[in-house]
């Protein structure tokens, strides 16, 4: 069992393009769960996106991510107002595991385990192609994971931006080249 005290709130390698995070989180399990698979919830933290809970469907995430935190923090270059992906799911285990591809090439595993009255979630994103690309997505699980951590306990988020920047230089320095 792990405990938030022993839980490492960094994204590591586990393979030389493959990130895992993990965040404890207030259960019980079918919240947490709703927040990944339910668009109203999961826009609130992540992007929104209607998906059909079945193996081989499609579906679209929209980022809104000025939207997650008030204030927003300050937008760096290169990010609109919305940004899009497609994803088709291909793995599904309700309320365990939630495996979908991540726009081209990657994929994105949630598994989530019930430890008493928390649940720890377990995010591994694979294939990340270039070292651009790991920076951004972990500097982003991390800033959205924190965003969610916040929503289901009441705390107030730090603005979305900010956070992701200063997650993007820390992750830079930490991780390997």
């Amino acid at each position: 069992m792990t405990s938030s005290a022993t839980l490492e709130p960094w994204g590591k390698l586990i393979e030389p393009t493959t990130l895992k995070i993990q965040r404890l989180l207030p259960g019980p399990l079918e919240r947490v769960w709703a927040h990944l698979v339910e668009s109203d919830l999961r826009r609130r933290w992540l992007a929104a996106g209607d998906m059909e809970m079945r193996v081989g469907s499609t579906f679209e995430l929209v980022w809104r991510n000025d939207e997650l935190t008030d204030p927003p923090g300050h937008r760096p270059d290169g990010f609109g107002e919305e940004e899009r992906m497609g994803g088709r799911i291909i793995e599904l285990d309700a309320p365990h595991r939630l495996v979908f591809t991540w726009g081209e090439e990657g994929s994105v595993c949630f598994e989530l385990e019930a430890q008493g009255n928390e649940v720890l979630l377990t995010v591994i994103h694979h294939r990340l192609a270039d070292r651009s690309g790991l920076l951004d997505v972990s500097s982003g699980w991390h800033a959205h994971l924190d965003v969610l951590v916040a929503r289901l306990t009441g705390a107030r988020a730090v603005p979305f931006w900010d956070a992701w920047l200063r997650l993007r230089d820390e992750y830079d320095r930490s991780l390997p080249a």
